[in-house]
């Protein structure tokens, strides 16, 4: 597999192993154009339009969406516990919260949501991390990751019992949730795409730093990431979620 491939020491930087940089610059270049015209003001006008509790209540339904596809990687990465954590908010939610729309299981108590995905799980079986990318649409990753994103798009079990078009409204929810992120971290974001001398580089760094960070690899993490891939305590997400 690619997300197994072992750099080659000249092509790593401080870390960043990078040997499609040119691609991956007009990828950039895209993205921050898809953003400025497109994704930035819809995510202002809808922000504009929804009043905040709605959107805090999309953004819940879109999260509990997303917690049988967490269950079963925690089971594929023997985490048990994660599982049972999941599962138990899933229940709550789904009962208790009415398909959740809100949110018990944090009222009583219960961890959050693990927010696990098929690359932690390709990282807890060994794979490696491979070269870094940047997606269109979807941001920075890394070769692992986008095998994950790829096989995460079949391990939700929802995608197999729920049947268009009311499969459709999940993927609604997701872009939603998405714009609302956008337009909550819109001045970080900003400066990143927008007022950093290099957005390339500032974005891929901030995307390995904290990814590496939630995987275990480093001791300490020195960013706020706006692409969500670090642990609670970093509170910005990604500007291309789905």
């Amino acid at each position: 597999m690619a997300a197994c491939a072992r750099p080659d020491p000249s092509e790593t930087t401080q870390g960043v192993f990078d040997p499609y940089e040119s691609q991956n610059r007009g990828v950039h270049q895209f993205n921050r154009g898809l953003d400025r015209s497109l994704v930035r003001p819809v995510a202002k006008g809808y922000s504009a339009a929804i009043p905040d509790d709605i959107e805090t209540i999309i953004g819940r339904f879109s999260t509990n969406l997303s917690l049988p596809s967490d269950i079963v990687n925690n089971v594929l990465q023997l985490n048990m516990r994660g599982a049972i954590h999941d599962t138990a908010r899933l229940v709550v939610n789904t009962t208790v919260g009415l398909g959740g729309f809100f949110d018990p299981a944090s009222e009583m108590g219960m961890p959050a949501g693990t927010n696990t995905d098929f690359g932690q799980t390709l990282h807890v079986w060994g794979a490696r991390e491979g070269a870094y990318v940047e997606l269109p649409l979807l941001g920075p990753s890394t070769e692992r990751d986008t095998w994950g994103i790829a096989v995460d798009l079949f391990t939700n079990p929802l995608s197999y019992i729920v049947e268009a078009p009311e499969s459709l409204i999940g993927t609604g929810a997701g872009v939603a949730a998405g714009l609302s992120k956008r337009d909550r971290f819109s001045e970080t974001i900003d400066a990143i795409l927008y007022e950093s001398a290099d957005s390339y580089a500032q974005s891929r760094s901030i995307f390995l730093q904290n990814r590496r960070f939630k995987l275990g690899g480093t001791s300490d993490n020195v960013y706020d990431d706006p692409y969500g891939t670090s642990e609670p305590s970093v509170t910005l997400e990604d500007p291309y979620a789905e």
